[in-house]
């Protein structure tokens, strides 16, 4: 036999995609259960009918083996939901502190980013948890000891809004707002928590982490600490973002773009008082002015410099009324016609932008005050015209400037936004963005410096928690220089996997934007910056206090004296109330930034995997990575997984106001509507499974109802096989690998290739290929091929005979293997089956008992080529028949000596059989193998061929064998109890049945 002679082989499994017809939709189209036992075993062509009482089938029913299981077809509504509430109960409750306990080679560390404190669970959450969860429940099952702390992030201004509701800020203290926000984050908390574990979220709950807990707090004083020390926080007055609606500094995680804004942008003339030297001789040049294009004219008073790009031309143009403007050449004509002004037939002058160089123009609005013309490397070239007013306290990189060339940054608005008395008598009191901005274009249009206004729409900055837009003005704020820690940042990035791989390029890129993070805030309720300011010195004391501050609040409580530290009260010659206690805040990337010091192990201090969604690029992936690197000089995170929102069904983003926000509880429990049937927590597991999580996933009663009917299909499948193993022990039943059919031989090699691809899924965080990998497996390899090959041997056979045990054996084998690459996605799914499979103790748990179990045993030499040889002949066999019963008609397979006989041989040895392993893959009647076709074959016969590559031993052995198919309509007859047409008359057994038979009597 070839089989005994072959070393290896290696083919491809090509031919597996045309295999649908092959006595296909065994489970779909035939079985049905009632009282825990099925009726009908697949295409309606073999064996016995129950149904058929009074008929000769119905004879032989009481010895035809059909399956028998408890296990439900369908489970829902309120059945539904108690039991998985009920597997939660016995098999979910201590499975995480079970596993910390036991003894594991590796640890898998997924650090939880903390959801936001501050409302209900939603979809989104739904998303990210569940995702987390299955990478944990499959790390753990694989035999790693799993370290997940669930965490929240309890601080910042929506809380605080939120907390405060109605009651405003008016005559409460820092105190009191703490504490009704500290109230209002632990409802939240307990919402959220009580959905997590609902949705079978694996952890232990009693542990988790919050970041207004007191040791929280002291881990991220102590980040805090070491940063300042090594100089990486500083205190500074530049500028930064300001939200007016919120009365408090946002870092750039915290802002939102509008894409539809709409700004009144101006064209506004600076005159050039003093000529830049090097064009100063030219006689053409008289009543210059700079043009400047802003969006922004609030700031025009503001305006200390206009800044040029060095190394671009410029033109000087002449208006009708012959003054003469200076911007890029480039845009003469697309600003001419901005404009609608028609230039010379050829401006007046060319220059380069060095050449402006040393030039003084008139302050527009404010009289006899002059501003320089700058060289910046900022200024663009692509849009505008090419001359930048620049308005240092109210840009970043206008400050840049003004930090080059020393120019004042002073400024004129205040914390609601509105100018304040620097900005002169006529703006003072006026918001910048509303009638500041009327004010200053009509004070431009007075003065004749106003060219041209228009509506500008754009993208521009809005507080992600107001949705109102702010302004970019100077404050003393703390900030961490993270300009000093981008190259190690960016280094350290390079080391770790991401997740989308595209994302690391958009971590990267707002990394090299980053030049400084400014950490503070002006609320209450975040965690204190923990510092005094001695008036009589002006010098700033930093104090973490790490031995006194049970929890910030501490701050506002305890007497300065207490917490001032020992050295600076030696010190202190004057009253304490020389020291003013710090009122600032710390910003929550910051505050959540550093819950790797509070969460993580010493032994690595490093995360396996972060999994959060998009938005966390340039939050907490970001804060998280600085502040280790500031600190450890190394990434919290080996790998980041980068998922994407969850999207109504139109792919719009959810709002209440459009009426497509999808509850998740309403989901698991159902809802008033009957549209929304109650699902249980695993079909809001396959969605977030199934979904392509690194796009926008959507959600709807579309995707659900899909999620369902794919895990009822899965459940029938399920039901298939706990039903055929009915009886069977495989500790002491299960059969040899070696001493099995080869169809069964070659089943268990699939579904030792399956788990190699479902481990190698779950190990790429896609949770979506393991269930494209399961759906192919199950619909490919089980229903339509396997299942409708064996069900003749599974109910016909004798019960106990060797080739009955043996597809069990598989059975067996393929159901724990499905039950187990199932588990991290379905965990109720898979412990209600593992309840009624075979072979282990009651009241054992699935995910107790590890990983998928496959053999290299199972890959036999030889094997792979004899089954998919002979299926390559059985397409061949089908494709002559279309849409015919394949038990109807003798097949005749000749090939020539060689290789592919062998294969052939080593299923059936005779020359002709009813019964050999090749005529029950071929599903015929009987099958003939010769070395060549015989010639008095009737008139009626259909003949085909083809050809089968073999290829063995890495392809040192190859060989393209041909081969040529004979069909023939069978003379037999139909046995009245299996009903293959094996039987010398219709009322007559064929032998196989009537030795099963008269064994049972």
């Amino acid at each position: 036999m070839l089989l005994c002679r072959v070393s290896a082989v290696s083919h491809a499994l090509a031919r597996w995609g045309r295999r649908s017809h092959l006595g296909g939709g065994l489970l779909h189209r035939a079985l049905s259960f009632s009282s825990g036992r099925c009726h009908g075993v697949g295409s309606g062509e073999s064996s016995a009918q129950p149904s058929e009482t009074g008929s000769a089938q119905g004879l032989y029913r009481d010895t035809v083996l059909l399956p028998r299981t408890e296990f439900p077809m369908k489970l829902t509504g309120q059945k539904l939901l108690d039991r998985e509430l009920e597997i939660q109960k016995c098999g979910f409750a201590d499975l995480y502190s079970w596993q910390r306990e036991r003894k594991a080679k590796k640890e898998f560390c997924l650090h939880d980013g903390p959801p936001y404190a501050n409302g209900d669970p939603h979809v989104g959450h739904a998303l990210n948890k569940i995702l987390k969860d299955i990478c944990n429940r499959f790390e753990m099952l694989r035999g790693r000891q799993v370290h997940y702390i669930p965490g929240w992030d309890c601080h910042g201004l929506p809380i605080e809004l939120k907390a405060l509701g109605e009651l405003g800020t008016s005559g409460l203290s820092p105190l009191q707002i703490r504490q009704k926000a500290r109230e209002f984050a632990e409802g939240a908390i307990a919402r959220q928590k009580a959905a997590f574990q609902r949705w079978g979220v694996m952890a232990d709950w009693d542990q988790c982490y919050y970041t207004f807990d007191g040791v929280y707090e002291a881990a991220q004083l102590k980040v805090f600490q070491e940063m300042h020390s090594k100089g990486l926080i500083y205190q500074d007055y530049k500028p930064i973002f300001w939200s007016p609606s919120s009365r408090t500094a946002l870092a750039e995680a915290e802002l939102e773009y509008n894409p539809e804004h709409v700004s009144r942008a101006i064209y506004a003339t600076f005159p050039l008082v003093r000529l830049p030297p090097k064009i100063a001789s030219e006689k053409d040049l008289e009543s210059v002015s700079v043009l400047v294009w802003t969006t922004q004219p609030w700031t025009i008073p503001a305006n200390e410099a206009v800044c040029y790009m060095p190394n671009a031309q410029y033109s000087v143009v002449k208006r009708a009324d012959n003054s003469q403007l200076t911007y890029r050449h480039a845009a003469v004509f697309s600003v001419s016609y901005q404009l609608q002004t028609e230039p010379c037939k050829c401006p007046v002058f060319y220059l380069q932008g060095s050449e402006l160089e040393g030039g003084i123009c008139k302050h527009p609005t404010i009289p006899d005050k002059e501003v320089p013309l700058l060289p910046a490397n900022h200024v663009t070239m692509a849009k505008g015209t090419g001359m930048v007013h620049t308005a240092p306290a109210h840009g970043m990189d206008d400050y840049s400037v003004a930090s080059q060339f020393k120019l004042p940054v002073e400024c004129m608005v205040d914390e609601d936004g509105k100018f304040n008395d620097l900005a002169g008598p006529e703006l003072q009191s006026l918001p910048v963005m509303r009638e500041g901005t009327d004010k200053v274009i009509s004070m431009l249009r007075d003065c004749g410096a106003l060219v041209k206004e228009e509506p500008c729409v754009h993208s521009y900055p809005y507080d992600w928690r107001t949705k109102q837009p702010v302004v970019i003005r100077p404050s003393k704020q703390w900030f961490i220089n993270t300009e000093s820690l981008k190259d190690k940042a960016k280094e350290a990035l390079q080391k770790v996997r991401v997740l989308p791989e595209s994302a690391k390029g958009s971590l990267l890129v707002m990394l090299d934007r980053r030049t400084y993070w400014c950490i503070s805030r002006q609320r209450s309720w975040v965690h204190t910056l923990t510092f005094f300011k001695d008036i009589s010195d002006t010098h700033t004391h930093t104090n973490v206090l790490l031995d006194v501050l049970l929890n910030s609040d501490c701050w506002w409580e305890l007497p300065i004296e207490t917490l001032l530290p020992p050295e600076v009260l030696k010190q202190v010659t004057g009253p304490v109330t020389d020291y003013i206690r710090g009122e600032d805040v710390l910003d929550i990337w910051f505050d959540s930034g550093a819950s790797w010091a509070a969460v993580l192990e010493e032994s690595d201090s490093r995360a396996d995997a972060y999994v959060e969604g998009k938005d966390q690029i340039g939050g907490w992936f970001q804060s998280s990575l600085l502040t280790s690197i500031a600190v450890r000089n190394k990434a919290p995170y080996k790998s980041l997984v980068v998922h994407g929102f969850a999207v109504s069904e139109k792919g719009e983003k959810m709002s209440k106001s459009l009426g497509n926000v999808v509850d998740p509880d309403t989901i698991i429990n159902g809802g008033k509507d009957p549209s929304m049937p109650a699902y249980g927590a695993d079909v809001l597991r396959w969605w977030v499974a199934e979904s392509n999580i690194f796009s926008e996933v959507q959600i709807g009663p579309t995707a659900l109802n899909s999620a369902r009917d794919s895990i009822s299909k899965l459940r029938n499948t399920l039901k298939f096989l706990l039903g055929n193993l009915h009886g069977f022990d495989p500790l002491t039943q299960a059969v040899d690998p070696k001493e099995m059919h080869y169809i069964d031989q070659y089943m268990l090699h699939q579904l030792r290739e399956y788990s190699i691809k479902v481990t190698d899924a779950y190990s790429e965080f896609d949770a979506g290929r393991v269930i494209r990998v399961l759906q192919a497996f199950i619909s490919r390899d089980l229903s339509s091929f396997y299942f409708s090959i064996i069900k003749d041997r599974l109910y016909c056979d004798p019960e106990d005979s060797l080739g009955r045990r043996s597809c069990q054996t598989v059975l067996e084998e393929v159901l724990d293997g499905v039950i187990r690459s199932i588990a991290p996605i379905l965990p109720h799914l898979a412990e209600e089956v593992y309840l009624h499979a075979p072979g282990h103790d009651k009241g054992e748990t699935l995910f107790k008992s590890g990983w998928i179990k496959s053999s290299s045993v199972w890959r036999r030499p030889g094997l792979e080529e004899a089954v998919e040889g002979a299926c390559a002949i059985r397409d061949s066999f089908l494709s002559s028949i279309p849409g015919k019963n394949a038990a109807q008609y003798d097949l005749t397979i000749a090939i020539e000596p060689g290789l592919l006989f062998e294969l052939m041989e080593s299923l059936q040895e005779e020359p002709s059989s009813t019964s050999s392993q090749l005529a029950e893959l071929m599903m015929a009647a009987r099958v003939n193998l010769t070395s060549e076709l015989p010639r008095d074959l009737p008139p009626d016969a259909i003949l085909n061929h083809g050809t089968f590559l073999i290829n063995l031993e890495g392809g040192v052995i190859r060989e393209d064998s041909a081969y040529n198919i004979a069909v023939v309509p069978t003379s037999a007859s139909r046995c009245p109890r299996c009903r293959r047409y094996t039987a010398e008359s219709a009322d007559c057994m064929c032998p196989r049945c009537q030795a099963v038979v008269s064994q049972a009597h």
